[in-house]
């Protein structure tokens, strides 16, 4: 009989998320009798090591907000791509020197862009990143692969970027693309939306929204009602899981 190998999703709130639904599904759709996933609560990223001990079996991890930046120093190696944008979602744990050996991926970057290019038409050249957190440099690191131009927007002033109250007509309608990387509007608060004018927004603008739940946050159905093309985060999410798996099993 096989060793059971172990897997999971790193994060501080976890009842939100579809990874280890997504996961167990899987495994009995393909027929993977010798995985199991779980989720690992941590209240700070310093007990990482401690439930790396007791999880000997553990051969990959997802992480999610708030540890994707937090997480780096505990690594012992990042793959180009996430040294370049200093962002993790993604954890190979293999053994090396009878012990363990932690390197870190960004398969967010995979998900985001075989999920926005596809969709995005002529106009669509110019981009505003809402937020500023680890989930933000996949989206960055995109936008720049492709030569698309973007501001971030934060609740706060800092170098080269805007602030929410700045945003009028005119900004507005110069940046076609509006991507939300906050989790303003997931589940349970779908009241939530970022402060931007949505009254200023039409048919040529794209929103995407990286929230997966609702399939439809308050940020989409204020940009569907004046008629732009809405994407939410469930492809982006799926694709990057699948990629996860792809490098626990492979790299």
């Amino acid at each position: 009989m096989n060793k059971i190998q172990l897997f999971g999703l790193l994060g501080k709130q976890l009842s939100y998320s579809f990874s280890k639904k997504y996961f167990t599904s899987k495994f009995e759709k393909e027929n993977i009798t010798n995985a199991k996933y779980e989720n690992f609560v941590l209240n700070n990223i310093n007990l990482l090591p401690e439930m790396l001990e007791s999880n000997t079996n553990l051969k990959g991890f997802s992480v999610t907000i708030p540890y994707k930046e937090q997480i780096i120093p505990f690594l012992d190696e990042l793959s180009p791509e996430a040294k370049k944008i200093k962002a993790i979602n993604t954890v190979k744990v293999s053994i090396k020197n009878n012990k363990q050996y932690l390197k870190g991926y960004n398969t967010d970057i995979y998900g985001f862009e075989n999920t926005l290019i596809p969709c995005l038409q002529k106009q669509h050249k110019k981009a505003l990143i809402l937020g500023t957190g680890g989930a933000s440099k996949a989206v960055k690191y995109v936008f720049e692969k492709n030569n698309i131009s973007f501001c971030y927007v934060s609740r706060t002033k800092k170098q080269d970027n805007l602030t929410y109250s700045e945003l009028d007509e005119k900004i507005i309608q110069t940046y076609q693309i509006i991507i939300n990387t906050t989790p303003l509007g997931i589940s349970p608060n779908i009241e939530q939306a970022p402060d931007i004018p949505y009254k200023y927004l039409n048919k040529n603008h794209l929103l995407y929204d990286l929230v997966y739940n609702p399939a439809e946050t308050k940020f989409l159905y204020l940009g569907r009602k004046q008629n732009t093309i809405t994407i939410n985060g469930l492809r982006m999410l799926e694709l990057q899981a699948e990629k996860a798996w792809e490098i626990f099993c492979n790299s």
